[in-house]
């Protein structure tokens, strides 16, 4: 019996086979009905299927099942196929799968007869790591250059007369987030019609699932979304069914609906797109038995300016449909540049031909159709200077950065399109990506695009490595100009930069990558590590990263279940015995190997590469995985061995909601001390809350004032109004509850939304609820209160202690304090509000107003009638002795108002605060009466005392 496997880059010629609809009839009629193996090879051949089978020159595919289990991003695929030979005598099969190029194979299992063969993951041999450096250095084949990157798995047996062999393939992959959507891909190509196919894809979430999407098959030609305009069906036969965390798709095609959709068996890609709920939320931590994985994708972010330089290939090879596609992706990529954004097009051959010499223009609708015309006019001619066309944008885009006075906040990048290798100038791999590193010094990020089958992939690939980008494969085909645009809106958008993800170093290690120098729309950042302290209850995570004019600083405390062991048994490639594995744990190793093989590329001393190459390899053979530095032996199980049994694992909610926790946030820059936005203000006695009540504080008088304001449910109260001098207006908004039982008043109000504007030096808006905080200062920002964070930009910072309180600080000389006030059980009347609280108020003029601003900068006057008939001032020595006497006088701005003795609990009822009491309504002691301080809308700014202006 001949036996061998390989790990190949495209697809062997199908064998001859009958005529398609012939076959479907027969299989239909005679084979699918209760389809068993064994059964049918023994069964007799009905007379009329002879000549069929004459036909046959290969064993039959009775059975292809594909059964996937995803959680949390992390897939387990497994596939299962069947061949049976009905033959007189042993005929060949060739079991092939395409399978993602990012995956790892985990297992491999096949029975032959009545014998059993298992793989066995082994390092290679260090001899034989040339001949694989030089076998990948070959150019790809025709069937390679896809854009998501497949490689074929072949295993090829001879199978005895009337018997059967049966293949279990096991890989793994972390789904990578696209465009706002995870894909999970399964090729369907058994290259014959199969008597039972089927597709099994159970998907377990518990951030939640949303726009769940299984769109056409997607064939080799029909790539992209691989479906005819406005079909947007999914396969035929399949079945959708799913809750708010878990789903299930099947695709199950009977033989006549295979032979409608290819009579040749290559049906094609089975696709499913999906995304998890993200609700204010910029981060998912994950935590299971040691091991932690941290996702990072917020929402809600403007995007960052840009400045890229479009690097074209123009060489002759280029001619035809290569430059024509390339030309349909620019004018629809140049189309969507932003106002803000900043461009130039450099086209190359032998040639370095510059768009604009020496500066990027802004785009405007003039520049964009001059840009286009000089698109149109490019002419493929002449060989590839790779070398000096990447030199050139380099210096351009250097040059720029260096003499112009940019948006610091901008993000700049080159595009680099090319079809060949270097052929003009340096050819030379190595002084080619020390040359364009040297260029660009870090300084921004290079992507490199590939059209065709005779471009360098190696090189384009390493080149985006080693300059922060990333790097995309293309086949020349009619689709090729969707996918140019297609990769180009996944860096279109930068929302952040220089992100960096933080854990206490005694509380982690062997954490993978943690800097990131941008962040796009769409995507998505994932780190993985180990724990050291298993027996700790939380783990604390910092993350910082600038925005706009903003830095951004998120900090939480994840919880540890420790009693729960949350084991995820039987899962496809665990079959070993390594039930203790998790899929958190192989998704941390799945992402250190994929790091230590980057880094390797990346890598020009020979000795690190050894060493990078050793921990990988190490890595490898501990999970199972096949990698460039481990392959897959076949060893025999025995004789008369049971056959290989398909394990899968069926989601279950029992146990794995304890082990998700979310992340809420955002972040800040890379410097920040830890500890420095700990509360550093202390907070004052003046403040609106509760019911509310408010308290004017008088330090120099030695006393508290306090009054209430009875308004109604809706009305918004100007609490601080200083917008023509120093630039704030505070305005607080109040909803309704019912009274207590047995009370005097027909309702109470609390304070639901309080809203901040600063309008100098620059405009900005805060709104705070109990449950969020929005920043707008032309650039909108959400943040949870349930999640700590701190949000600085050059003359504002929002200070959020995860669900007690907010603190707002203006140009470092004003400062408010918002209490948040949840209730686990509110009673009937409670309602969770905000208490608002004025900390610092140095940078308000002596011109504020408000029911609390006109206090700030006046002094009180305390009076006693009854033992100073003439109504001269009391001082603060007697200040004690005054306080029994139930009916007291303030003096303010020349008005009488009779006070009595009061205590009011303050700052979440934790202080009592003694203090005299205005009654009826604050009558005589505010300016005006209360209608003079309704806002008309919560951003309303009221220029002067009794006037409304509304920005």
């Amino acid at each position: 019996m001949i036996l061998w496997l390989c790990l190949c880059w495209g697809f062997s010629p199908s064998a001859a086979q009958p005529d398609s609809e012939l076959m479907a009839r027969y299989l239909e009629q005679q084979l699918l009905a209760d389809y068993s193996i064994v059964q049918q090879v023994a069964r007799r051949v009905p007379r009329q299927a002879k000549f069929l089978q004459r036909l046959e020159t290969r064993p039959r595919m009775s059975e292809f099942h594909v059964r996937s289990t995803i959680i949390s991003r992390y897939a387990f695929t497994t596939v299962s196929c069947t061949m049976v030979n009905s033959g007189s005598e042993a005929r060949e099969a060739v079991f092939e799968m395409q399978i993602p190029a990012a995956a790892f194979i985990s297992n491999f299992t096949m029975s032959i007869g009545n014998k059993t063969y298992y793989g066995e993951v082994t390092g290679k041999e260090k001899k034989n790591s040339t001949d694989d450096k030089e076998r990948h250095k070959k150019p790809p084949s025709p069937t390679e250059g896809r854009e998501n990157g497949y490689e074929t798995f072949k295993a090829s047996v001879f199978i005895p007369r009337k018997m059967q062999a049966r293949f279990i393939l096991h890989y793994e992959e972390l789904l990578q987030r696209r465009l706002g959507k995870y894909e999970y891909t399964v090729s369907i190509r058994p290259q014959q019609l199969v008597g039972r196919l089927r597709v099994e894809v159970n998907i377990l979430e518990n951030s939640g699932i949303v726009s769940l999407e299984v769109p056409p098959l997607r064939n080799s030609k029909q790539k992209g979304n691989g479906k005819a305009e406005g079909d947007v069906s999914p396969p035929p036969s399949t079945v959708i069914g799913h809750t708010k965390t878990l789903a299930k798709v099947t695709f199950n095609p009977s033989v006549v609906e295979q032979t409608r959709i290819a009579r040749n068996g290559i049906l094609g890609d089975f696709i499913i797109r999906y995304d998890v709920s993200r609700e204010l939320s910029v981060g998912d931590v994950q935590i299971l038995n040691g091991y932690f994985v941290h996702y990072f994708a917020p929402t809600d972010l403007p995007p960052l300016p840009k400045n890229v330089v479009f690097v074209l290939d123009s060489s002759a090879s280029m001619v035809g449909t290569k430059l024509k596609q390339t030309k349909e992706a620019l004018f629809t990529i140049l189309q969507d540049l932003r106002p803000e954004d900043h461009f130039n097009i450099i086209g190359f051959s032998n040639r370095i031909k510059v768009w604009q010499q020496d500066r990027l223009v802004p785009v405007t609708p003039n520049n964009i159709r001059d840009a286009k015309k000089y698109i149109h006019n490019m002419s493929p001619t002449g060989g590839t200077n790779i070398n000096e066309a990447l030199q050139t944008g380099a210096k351009l885009l250097n040059d720029y950065i260096a003499q112009n006075d940019i948006d610091a906040r901008s993000v700049s990048l080159i595009i680099f399109l090319t079809d060949g290798r270097p052929t003009v100038g340096e050819t030379q791999s190595s002084k080619i990506l020390s040359n364009t590193k040297e260029a660009i010094q870090d300084k921004f990020c290079l992507f490199t695009i590939g059209i065709g089958n005779d471009v360098d992939h190696k090189l384009l690939e390493r080149m985006a490595l080693e300059n922060c980008g990333m790097t995309r494969l293309f086949q020349e085909d009619e689709d090729a100009a969707s996918h140019l645009k297609g990769f180009y809106d996944e860096i279109g958008t930068p929302l952040l930069s220089d992100i960096r993800v933080d854990y206490p170093e005694d509380d982690v290690e062997q954490v993978t990558q943690n800097f990131f120098p941008n962040y796009f729309n769409g995507s998505e950042i994932i780190i993985a590590g180990k724990l050291i302290n298993r027996t700790s209850d939380k783990l604390h995570v910092e993350v910082t990263a600038s925005n706009s004019k903003k830095y951004i600083l998120l900090k939480t405390d994840v919880a540890i279940d420790l009693l729960s062991k949350n084991d995820i048994r039987g899962v496809p490639g665990l079959e070993d015995g390594r039930g203790d594995n998790n899929y958190i744990e192989r998704a941390w190793s799945y992402l250190t190997i994929k790091e230590l093989l980057n880094s390797r590329l990346k890598s020009d001393d020979s000795q690190e590469k050894d060493s990078l190459m050793e921990k990988a390899k190490s890595m490898a053979l501990a999970y199972n995985f096949v990698t460039p530095f481990t392959v897959l032996k076949m060893k025999e199980a025995g004789l008369h061995s049971e056959p290989p049994q398909e394990e899968f694992i069926s989601p279950s909610t029992d146990g794995i909601g304890e082990k998700v926790q979310s992340l809420q946030g955002h972040r800040a820059p890379p410097g920040i001390r830890r500890g420095q936005d700990k509360q550093r203000i202390k907070i004052s006695k003046t403040s609106a809350d509760g019911d509310p009540h408010f308290v004017i504080d008088f330090p120099s008088s030695k006393f508290s004032v306090c009054f209430n304001i009875d308004g109604e449910p809706g009305d918004i109260l100007r609490l601080v109004s200083d917008h023509k001098e120093s630039g704030v207006t505070v305005n607080g908004q109040l909803i309704g509850a019912p009274a207590p039982p047995n009370g005097h008043k027909k309702h109470r109000t609390y304070f639901s939304t309080i809203t901040i504007l600063s309008n100098k030096p620059e405009r900005s808006y805060l709104e705070i609820t109990p449950k969020r905080v929005i920043l707008d200062d032309g650039e909108r920002l959400v943040l949870s209160c349930g999640r700590s964070a701190v949000v600085r930009s050059r003359s504002l910072e929002v200070s959020i202690s995860a669900y007690s309180n907010i603190t707002v600080t203006i140009r470092d000389s004003i400062s408010f304090v918002i209490l948040i006030h949840h209730y686990k059980k509110p009673a009937p009347h409670q309602r969770n509000h905000l208490g608002f609280y004025i900390s610092n108020s140095k940078g308000l003029s002596s011109d504020s107003h408000g029911l609390l601003g006109q206090f700030l900068n006046h002094e009180v006057k305390l009076l006693q009638e009854s033992l100073n008939t003439s109504g001269g001032e009391v001082g603060q020595s007697q200040t004690e002795a005054l306080k029994a006497n139930p009916t007291s006088t303030l003096k303010v701005k020349g008005r009488l108002v009779p006070v009595v003795w009061k205590q009011r609990r303050i700052y979440n009822g934790q202080q009592e605060v003694s203090c005299w009491f205005a009654k009826n309504n604050a009558d005589k002691l505010i300016d005006g009466s209360y209608k003079d301080y309704l806002a008309s809308h919560p951003f309303d700014t009221g220029t002067s005392f009794g006037t409304i202006n509304s920005l």
